[in-house]
């Protein structure tokens, strides 16, 4: 049985963030394998491969699948790496996998400010960090709105399909979350609206 079973469900207005377990392995294997995943670390390559993977994260990691509050998965997330002496983890995994599905809801910036809120209200960390291939200008340009850092570069850090990329690291401290980030994600999920229902 999967140590991410014993983990808690995090619970936003829109979406949740429920733990992963070996069940979804199948749909996050399709959805790693898709053209939005392909900036992303070349993980397993077979349902089984995955189903494995999943059952065996450390207790210490929270991987998370992104739902709908009809209980539908739409994508995942995670905070590994936590050092609880150092007081720093790292975010990552991010994957918007059924874009149709979350057409209307802000998932994305709920997703992030639940994670935020584990990592920096009931983990009381300090930091988190983590890097992005250079060539995935979106998620680059979605981390430094969020008020992330760019911290450094390290050179031809990563191998994608083949080829050398570099990787962009970035870093948030616990009070840029608190006076940039926490605000902008607040504004993004107070600008959705959910859908009104017709009238019978």
């Amino acid at each position: 049985m999967s140590k991410q079973l014993e983990k808690p469900t995090l619970v936003g207005q829109f979406i949740n963030l429920r733990p992963l377990t070996a069940d979804d392995a199948e749909l996050t294997l399709l959805w790693r394998q898709g053209p939005r995943a392909s900036l992303l670390n070349r993980g397993a390559q077979t349902a089984e491969d995955q189903r494995r993977w999943i059952v065996r994260r450390p207790a210490n990691e929270y991987n998370f699948i992104i739902e709908t509050k009809q209980h539908r998965p739409i994508g995942m997330l995670s905070l590994s790496g936590i050092d609880t002496v150092n007081c720093v983890a790292e975010p990552g995994r991010f994957l918007i996998g059924d874009e149709p599905a979350s057409a209307g809801l802000p998932a994305a910036a709920e997703a992030m400010k639940l994670l935020y809120e584990l990592a920096f209200d009931t983990l009381k960390l300090r930091r988190v960090w983590g890097f992005v291939a250079s060539k995935n200008r979106r998620m680059i340009k979605w981390q430094t709105y969020l008020g992330m850092t760019q911290e450094g570069c390290l050179r031809q850090h990563l191998l994608i399909d083949d080829h050398p990329q570099d990787a962009v690291v970035f870093g948030l401290l616990d009070s840029e979350y608190r006076s940039v980030t926490l605000p902008r994600l607040k504004s993004l999920i107070a600008a959705a609206r959910l859908p009104v229902a017709p009238s019978t």
